[in-house]
Parts: structure tokens; C-alpha cells; sequence
């Protein structure tokens, strides 16, 4: 599952901090071998949406004394040290006990929910609340038979699967085909039982996993970088986690190889493969340290994916490289003629400049970043127009992330920190959060003058 944008006044949502690990505790050093806990617990809930629906209880009854005999029923939360146990508990003051997610909520992380779905769970009596615990040789098989269990239950009662883990709310049309139909056997594709949030953090972004807690795995999370590796990033704890399941062990420094033609599931391997670009290795090693929680974050262990491969140079530049030579990248230089049409586009584009700089200054939407492009001098007298994402704009001075590999800069690296003049920008890029962008429009008139073969200045520009 790919990262969800959210801003940070989000995390206060429904029982967001309930779970099995104090968010301000001391977290505990970090072992090699595998990751996996003795047991695994978790929770998911049926919203019944009308009374006049089958008890959802007396469906329950029926499903644990025929194919889903293999829990064992508890009067209290269980603990799966003694095989796969089911403690059920229904819930009658919904409102007070069990809220559901808002109508808003909904519409950010419900998965095949409708208006009036939506709109009817808010008014919701009842909930039948189903708390599982598996022991570790278990956890498969014992995780596949909970999500059909409560597929079931949430078919013949016409109920709203909420999951607690992952903060998620399903219609059971949606909870059979993400969560039931594809999981066969075996391990599944972890990422569709676990979400990832992604918030600004400061003045960089902090994704983090909600649900790895089901498989008694640790959760994971990246801090610090900035959004234009939204992306990467996302794939890289997706591809982490599913090598966690598979039974990868760290080494006695936290580290643990992901190497994708070692994925098991096919499903999460081969698109990865057939998406790497040139120079992509599909194969690193990346290292885990222990993390405290954080206010909103899941009551589960954490562990960070740190980049420290090379502490002579700063995080940025660190997280740009690794993920680079992992996913590959497409860089390319182009000599330029600074002609009329071009010198046009770029005045075009600085005239924009004030409005960018106030838009920036108000705070941009969760996912959008604004990258500017900005000469930077060369070994051999000339400029390399190369692009920057900006993290600091104040006055004209602004600071930001280098997002190019130069060519003749030998003193930068793509993710460095560097500073630049307003007065020296020569285009902009703005991205939103759905993946379109403005700006640019130098680009088009270089892609041109290179069609057209003609004669270049001593000067180049990458690409973003």
C-alpha cells in the first residue's frame, strides 16, 4: 500500500493511541536474528448498521463451531500463547465506547464505503469488537482465518469492518478483495494489511507504518526526508517489511539485506523489478535502529530505516544515494542555448516567483513541493543549471535539497544542502500531491532546441 498524505493535525484520530506498547516508553535495543514476536494480537470490529440485521453475535457463534473452530474462544483479551484465541465483545454504547471514524475520516481512509454508508455508521448502535492472539507459528495461517472470519461475519450481518491497527474502515465488499480474495496462503503481500502515514514533521516528513503489530513484527518508520522521496520512500518500508515477514534477520549492527530477486511473493517482487531504472541494483543493505514513539504512533515496537552508509556526508545526501543506487535513477545533462524563446520562458517563470515565495511562506499541502532551478558553477568556468527543493525560503535567500547528480560540480551531491539567490533562479517546478505540476517551461524549450540539433553555449541544465 502506498503512503497516505496526511497532515499532521490528523493524527488525533479515533482511539488512535490504544494498541499494546506505551508511546512514551523506552524502547528496547535492537537484536539480530529475526524480528518476529513469540505472539502477535490485534483488532478488527463489525459496525451493525441496521437492527434489523442478523445478531451478529449469534452469526459469530455459529462461525467459531464450524470452519473457524481453530480459536479458541476467551472471557478475556487473549494472548495466543496457547494457539489462535478470540475474545468477543459487544459493544451497545457505540458512541461513548466505540466511536467510529468521522464522515471525514472516512472519506481520507474508508476502502469501499459509500456516502450513505458513511452517513449510517455515524448513527451505529452496536459494534461486535473481535480481539485475536496467535503464537508466532500461527501467524499466517492464524491471520488469514481472522480476515475471513470477519469477512463472514460483516457479509451475513451487513456490517463495517473497522481495523484497528491500520485505522481503516471497509465495506465487506472491500475487506473480501483487499483483504480476503488475494491471500491464498502462506505470507501476503504485507502492504495490504498495513497502511503508511506521511506527515510533515518540522521542516521535513516522517512516514510510519500502522499495522505490522498483526504479524508481531515490528513497525517502521523514516524521518526526515523531504517529499520529492515520498515515493522511494514509501516502496523502500513496503519492501522491508514484506523481507521482515519473509524472515529476514539483522545482522548485530541492525542490518538486513532487501534484495528483490529474493522476495518470495511474487507480487510484490516482480512489479519492482520490471519498474527498477537504469543504474538500479534492486539490492542494498539497510540498516534498523530501535525508535521511541511518538505521540499518535502505534502501542508496537519501531524500528527506523537510518541511512549512515557513509557518515562523512550529511542524512539528505545519504538518503538520496541509497535510494538511487537501489531504485535507480534517470539524470540527464542537456547543453542549452540561452536564445530568445528560452531567456522568454524563464522570464516567464521568475515573474511567478513572488506568488510561489508567499504560497511557501502560508505552508504548502501535505505531498506538494516546490523545486527551482539555479545555476551552480563548473570546473571549467561555466554554470550547471541544476534543480533544488526548497526547505527555507527567507527573503531572497533560500536554502533547499539538491535534487540532480552534477556532472562538472565535483564539490555537490544530489541531496546536498545548498543555498541560492532568488535573483539567479531560472525556473520553477511545483508538484501536488496527486502527481501533476506546473512550471517547467524552460524544460520544453530545451527538449526542443535539442530535437532541432541546434548549436549549444558552454552551459548545461538537468532534468528534474
Amino acid at each position: 500500500m502506498g503512503l497516505a498524505v496526511i497532515a499532521a493535525a490528523t493524527l488525533t484520530v479515533v482511539r488512535w493511541n490504544q494498541g499494546r506498547f506505551p508511546w512514551n516508553a523506552r524502547p528496547p535495543a535492537v537484536s539480530p536474528g529475526p524480528v518476529m514476536a513469540a505472539t502477535a494480537s490485534f483488532e478488527f470490529a463489525v459496525y451493525r448498521l441496521s437492527p434489523r440485521s442478523e445478531d451478529p453475535s449469534t452469526v459469530l457463534d455459529g462461525l467459531l463451531g464450524g470452519e473457524f473452530k481453530v480459536f479458541t474462544r476467551v472471557n478475556a483479551s487473549p494472548d495466543g500463547r496457547n494457539g489462535p484465541q478470540v475474545h468477543a465483545r459487544l459493544v451497545k454504547d457505540v458512541a461513548q465506547a466505540y466511536a467510529p471514524p468521522s464522515v471525514d475520516m472516512i472519506e481520507r481512509f474508508g476502502r469501499g464505503v459509500s456516502h450513505a454508508q458513511s452517513v449510517a455508521l455515524q448513527g451505529a448502535k452496536e459494534a461486535l469488537v473481535l480481539e485475536f492472539g496467535v503464537p508466532r507459528d500461527h501467524v499466517w495461517d492464524g491471520g488469514r482465518l481472522a480476515c475471513r472470519l470477519v469477512g463472514a461475519l460483516a457479509k451475513q450481518t451487513g456490517g463495517i469492518v473497522w481495523d484497528e491497527d491500520t485505522r481503516e474502515v471497509f465495506s465487506p465488499e472491500a475487506w473480501e478483495e483487499r483483504r480476503v480474495a488475494p491471500w491464498k496462503e502462506g505470507i501476503p503481500d504485507v502492504s495490504s494489511h498495513t497502511v503508511i502515514h506521511a506527515y510533515q514533521d518540522g521542516e521535513f516528513v516522517r512516514a510510519i507504518t500502522l499495522g505490522m503489530g498483526k504479524f508481531g513484527l515490528p513497525d517502521l518508520v523514516v524521518e526526515n526526508f523531504p517529499w520529492s522521496l515520498n515515493r522511494n520512500v514509501g516502496h523502500l518500508i513496503n519492501l522491508t517489511a514484506q523481507v521482515l515477514a519473509e524472515g529476514g534477520e539483522l545482522t548485530r549492527d541492525g542490518g538486513l539485506r532487501v534484495r528483490l530477486a529474493d522476495i518470495r511473493h511474487k507480487d510484490v517482487r516482480e512489479p519492482q523489478m520490471a519498474s527498477l531504472k537504469p543504474k538500479g541494483t534492486g539490492d542494498i543493505v539497510v540498516r534498523l535502529r530501535t525508535a521511541a514513539l511518538q505521540e499518535g504512533d502505534a502501542r508496537n515496537r519501531l524500528l527506523e530505516i537510518v541511512f549512515d552508509d557513509d557518515p562523512s556526508r550529511d542524512v539528505h545526501t545519504r538518503q538520496e544515494s541509497l535510494l538511487s543506487r537501489f531504485f535507480g535513477f534517470e539524470d540527464k545533462v542537456s547543453p542549452v542555448n540561452h536564445d530568445a524563446e528560452l531567456l522568454a520562458a524563464s522570464a516567464r517563470a521568475r515573474a511567478r516567483l513572488p506568488a510561489l515565495r508567499d504560497a511557501f511562506a502560508r505552508g504548502l499541502k501535505p505531498g506538494e513541493y516546490l523545486m527551482l532551478k539555479a545555476p551552480f558553477r563548473t570546473t571549467d568556468g561555466g554554470n550547471e543549471w541544476m534543480w533544488v527543493e526548497v526547505t527555507s525560503w527567507r527573503s531572497s535567500r533560500i536554502r533547499g535539497l539538491l535534487q540532480n547528480e552534477p556532472e562538472k560540480v565535483p564539490t555537490l551531491r544530489a541531496g546536498q544542502s545548498v543555498t541560492v539567490r532568488e535573483d539567479d533562479v531560472f525556473d520553477f517546478l511545483f508538484r501536488h500531491p496527486d502527481g501533476t505540476q506546473e512550471g517547467n517551461e524552460t524544460g520544453a524549450v530545451i527538449e526542443a532546441q535539442q530535437a532541432a540539433l541546434k548549436p549549444a553555449q558552454p552551459e548545461s541544465s538537468s532534468s528534474p
